[in-house]
């Protein structure tokens, strides 16, 4: 025989783990009739010398068609030498597999291509060459193309297989030519060289897919990806959220505190990093961004202060960044998937729905509505009810409560919260977050079950109306110190309200204008205080005397009887709407 396969698999492969192929047995006499081990890069290191020992071409092609299906999920489906008339089918091969295209075979002109088979999605053919041009082919199928550890692979046997034919084709006529053989073996110990760095490579990529995978099938974590990243490269590895604040530290060293930088700096930070296709260096950092969609969602980085960092370094920051734009965009659907649920309850719960159904909403998205709960209606002027005022509203309300339900509603934004707002600290929080206080708040009274949602809604947005009616119109108004307003109700025509007021206290409103009096004071002080004169006297910081004086002219202005309990009722109403809704105008 032309060649001396070795009689065992690689001393790297178990028995247990040789595997039989149709394509592994020998057709040539003399061959080995046992299957070959799956071939890893070792595994191609054993081959090579069993390559090498042929001297015919034909029987070089054969030897490498039965170890390609070794290398993965791949078949040979044909070999060819490259002749003087053009090309010739390598024959013995597989007999009953679906016949290569010769004429194709032709029109690849010496280049690799595709080549159509029926029932493969993917064949390829494989050009074997020497110094002196093409050699011949190896067409290789599979059911699916191969990955980038099946491509080296593939590429490596086919290396492989064309340096032992440019041997073979060289031994008969320059078999006493010992510098050329000498060169040959060069170049072979070259590439099984390279083979073996590619081998340690390999290694190394396979540590980072390892890790990383460990990581996704505990169910990820930033905290998780830093560890990780640390493990591997042995630096201290970091993420940032866009704006710079530190999420997650993995390694020794952790600033404390933590540097803030400046907003001009950041944006700039990240426009430099962004305008490269991998990781790029600022300072002592080398720095990745995940943005899987094209938003900066996050930044990760490794510490790297002496510049250690190589390939393998590269390698595993690379694929953290993957894992790590994989968790925030995760992360960020979960949240919009959330606050739409959350918009969506409170919404039914304020137009008023199944309380079942309620309860078991709720419950989903971490709200417990058996608990006591408050309407707020908040409207600020010059503030749309966009996502930034919602933000600032959600932020001024935040307290260790749970999370408020918090919607829109036209310019208004409105919250179901555990906390009741404690007087005006929720307003001056906002007065400050928006540079301004003219705005108002209305509180309803306390709520014990999501039936009892709607009827706050309406309170709520009746002491908004209070407030922004009143002479004070900037502040919170609860309902429960609207007092007798509580029973006008939402939805009353302001112009009912002065009508009411002009009907009861014109006359003495007129008065007051033109002789600059303070009848339609002394007349709310005096009902406020219960008809006390002398409690009233004190509060108008007047004397006695002239509170009786000051109560008959009014009598007399506005011919009404003071004595009579409607009339008492009504100018008591009306000095009331006044005053807190009327903001002591008309």
């Amino acid at each position: 025989m032309a060649c001396h396969p070795s009689r065992r698999p690689s001393p790297h492969v178990s028995d247990q783990e040789v595997t039989r192929h149709p394509s592994n047995t020998a057709d040539t006499e003399g061959h080995d009739p046992r299957p070959f081990a799956a071939l890893d890069p070792q595994g191609l290191l054993v081959l090579s010398h069993t390559l090498f020992t042929c001297a015919e071409q034909s029987e070089i092609v054969r030897l490498a068609m039965r170890h390609v299906s070794a290398l993965g999920p791949y078949h040979a489906e044909a070999g060819y030498l490259a002749t003087d008339d053009g090309l010739s089918r390598v024959p013995g091969h597989d007999a009953g597999a679906p016949t290569v295209d010769d004429a194709r075979m032709k029109e690849l002109g010496e280049a690799d291509g595709s080549v159509s088979l029926p029932e493969r999605s993917w064949t390829w053919a494989f050009g074997l060459r020497g110094a002196g041009g093409l050699l011949g082919y190896i067409v290789v199928s599979s059911h699916s193309g191969p990955d980038e550890r099946g491509h080296f692979l593939l590429s490596t046997l086919v290396g492989l297989t064309s340096a032992a034919m440019s041997l073979a084709a060289t031994l008969p006529a320059h078999h006493d030519n010992a510098g050329e053989l000498s060169r040959l073996r060069t170049e072979r110990d070259t590439a099984l060289r390279q083979l073996d760095t590619v081998r340690s490579e390999l290694h190394l990529q396979k540590a980072v897919h390892e890790a990383l995978a460990r990581v996704a099938a505990r169910g990820g974590g930033e905290d998780a990806i830093t560890q990780a990243l640390y493990e591997l490269t042995g630096l201290s590895a970091l993420i940032e959220d866009r704006f710079g604040n530190l999420r997650s530290w993995a390694g020794p060293d952790r600033p404390d505190p933590y540097p803030v930088r400046s907003s001009t700096y950041q944006e700039e930070m990240l426009r430099q990093v962004a305008r490269e296709a991998g990781p790029v260096r600022v300072k002592d950092r080398l720095i990745v961004l995940a943005r899987p969609r094209g938003d900066v969602l996050g930044v990760l980085a490794i510490e790297d202060p002496g510049a250690t960092a190589n390939e393998h370094t590269m390698f595993a920051l690379d694929h953290a960044q993957r894992s790590l734009a994989q968790e925030l965009m995760h992360m960020r659907e979960l949240t919009e998937v959330e606050l739409r649920l959350r918009r969506q309850l409170i919404d039914d719960l304020l137009e008023g729905t199944d309380e079942t159904s309620a309860y078991a909403r709720a419950e989903a998205v971490g709200q417990d509505l058996q608990r006591t709960h408050y309407v707020v209606v908040v409207h600020w002027p010059g503030n749309a009810a966009d996502d930034s005022f919602t933000r600032a509203v959600e932020q001024a309300t935040a307290t260790t409560a749970t999370r408020p339900l918090i919607t829109r509603r036209g310019d208004r934004v409105v919250l179901l919260t555990e906390a009741r707002p404690d007087d005006d600290a929720v307003h001056v929080a906002l007065a400050h977050e928006l540079g301004t206080s003219d705005g108002a708040i209305g509180v309803s009274t306390r709520c014990d079950s999501p039936d009892g949602v709607p009827r706050c809604y309406q309170e709520a947005l009746r002491a908004l109306e209070v407030r922004q009616n009143s002479r004070q119109r900037s502040g919170t108004t609860f309902f429960d110190d609207l007092g007798l307003y509580r029973i006008l109700g939402p939805g009353n025509d302001l112009r009912e309200l002065e009508g009411f007021v002009r009907e009861w206290l014109g006359r003495l409103i007129d008065y007051d204008a033109g002789h600059g009096t303070e009848l339609v004071e002394t007349l709310s002080r005096y009902f406020d205080c219960g008809g006390n004169y002398d409690d009233a006297a004190a509060a108008l910081t007047v004397h006695r005397s002239t509170l009786r004086y000051r109560l008959q002219r009014i009598r007399e202005i506005s011919d009404r009887d003071l004595a009579d309990v409607d009339t008492r009722l009504n100018l008591q109403v009306a000095t009331r709407v006044w005053k807190i809704i009327l903001g002591g105008r008309r």
